[in-house]
């Protein structure tokens, strides 16, 4: 892509309703407009980051065994009513009545649409276990939005729902997505510790949150130090068919929520212990029958009898978690994404425009790159170099390849890792092979 043509609208000056890191840059690196309260369209920077992340959500989904499906936003009222969660969910519920008069929702979540899809077609213990996720918007109407899309009132949320003939199955459902929730978050380059937690509005009566280390977290958190200086998915229970012990392992390393923290009984020793802040980026719940008895989703049991199906759901906030990677990988100059979730790998940059010398090794190392698969902003604009470097470091590609008229005649590049700021000269052909790789 050539920056020329790459519809990129920065900003010098931090907007005075950004308060946290990545609200501040998400705006100024033009990859947000807030259209209003908690309420964003998604530029072209900002979209292409946030379909790398919906990708890879996607593929740990899909490497789970679980189902694409894709749910509408509009949900019936009466569906709600069944479940009995209608009048109960509060005022965060956007109501909406349709010209024929039918009581509509906007969805913040989708429990009953699900339920109702299941007890559709399934009939027997045969067709279990099902399991099934979409990637959609939400809505949830906070009385106050804030936080840029870290917390908004529309928001990209993967959620999927399992249905298991009874508990021992249903919780192997879940410790099904806890695990591919860490793969997840790993391919992020974040790393996630799991906490019990509260079942909230959702339900139930197991829950875990995965929670994000980041110096501007929402929330205090206390853990074993095990969890930030290992890769807990090198543990070999992970690869064993009951994930049961893994999880118990994993769980039982000490992880708690400054509220839940408790020094005088800690378990860990002192020395052992990391506090930091979070934020949360995920939430799985399993809550047994709470939403199929009501709507009467139940199959015919191994002994002929009708038994009323076990349920978990598992959500994962796609667009918060492009706050959360800023938030955790930032500088004074801008973003520092992971590669895996980046726009574009590298920032080529044409120090002379005009310079015909410069302009034809752009040229050509640009095309070279491209026809690699790799993905380039070529920054082609007749502009100072301040201002060129000053955007590459705010967008915050991983790679930088520098052209100027004194090195490209000595058939040199600059090579900037963004994430560590090293830089070195290399020849084009080696600035090639590296970087294709």
């Amino acid at each position: 892509m050539r920056l020329s043509k790459f519809f990129l609208p920065t900003l010098k000056e931090t907007p005075a309703e950004a308060q946290i890191a990545s609200h501040r840059l998400m705006l100024r690196a033009g990859m947000v407009r807030q259209q209003s309260a908690g309420i964003y369209a998604w530029l072209p920077l900002g979209l292409r980051v946030l379909n790398k992340v919906a990708n890879i959500v996607r593929e740990e989904q899909n490497r789970a065994g679980i189902n694409e499906i894709l749910m509408p936003t509009l949900q019936s009222a009466d569906l709600w009513r069944e479940s009995g969660r209608y009048d109960d969910y509060g005022q965060e519920m956007l109501r909406i009545t349709d010209r024929h008069k039918r009581e509509m929702l906007y969805g913040p979540t989708n429990e009953e649409m699900v339920t109702d899809i299941f007890r559709t077609y399934v009939r027997s213990y045969k067709q279990l276990p099902v399991n099934l996720y979409h990637i959609q918007w939400k809505f949830r109407d906070e009385v106050r939005p804030r936080f840029g899309v870290m917390r908004g009132r529309e928001f990209l949320m993967k959620d999927a729902y399992s249905f298991d003939l009874d508990k021992e199955s249903a919780v192997k459902s879940y410790n099904n997505h806890f695990v591919a929730y860490l793969r997840t978050y790993q391919r992020m380059g974040l790393k996630a510790i799991p906490m019990k937690a509260d079942t909230g509005p959702i339900g139930g009566d197991h829950s875990h949150e995965f929670i994000v280390l980041a110096e501007t977290g929402e929330s205090q958190v206390f853990c074993d130090k095990a969890w930030v200086e290992t890769d807990v998915l090198e543990n070999p229970l992970v690869k064993e068919k009951d994930l049961q012990p893994f999880v118990d392992w994993a769980t039982g390393m000490y992880a708690a929520t400054e509220e839940k923290h408790d020094p005088a009984n800690c378990p860990v020793p002192a020395e052992n212990l990391v506090t930091a802040r979070g934020i949360e980026v995920g939430h799985i719940f399993y809550f047994g029958t709470k939403y199929s008895e009501p709507m009467k989703a139940a199959v015919t049991a191994p002994g002929s009898e009708t038994v009323t199906v076990h349920m978990g759901s598992y959500g994962i906030g796609v667009s918060r978690l492009l706050g959360a990677i800023i938030e955790a990988s930032h500088d004074d100059a801008g973003i520092i994404w992971p590669e895996s979730v980046a726009p574009f790998k590298i920032g080529l940059i044409n120090m002379k425009v005009g310079d015909a010398t410069c302009d034809a090794a752009a040229e050509d190392l640009y095309a070279k790159f491209e026809a690699a698969g790799v993905e380039v902003l070529l920054d082609d604009r007749d502009e100072r170099a301040g201002v060129k470097f000053a955007d590459m470091d705010l967008i915050g590609l991983p790679w930088q390849v520098v052209i100027g008229p004194r090195g490209i005649a000595n058939g040199m590049v600059e090579v900037k890792n963004r994430k560590t700021g090293e830089k070195r000269e290399v020849t084009v052909a080696q600035a090639l092979a590296e970087l294709s790789a």
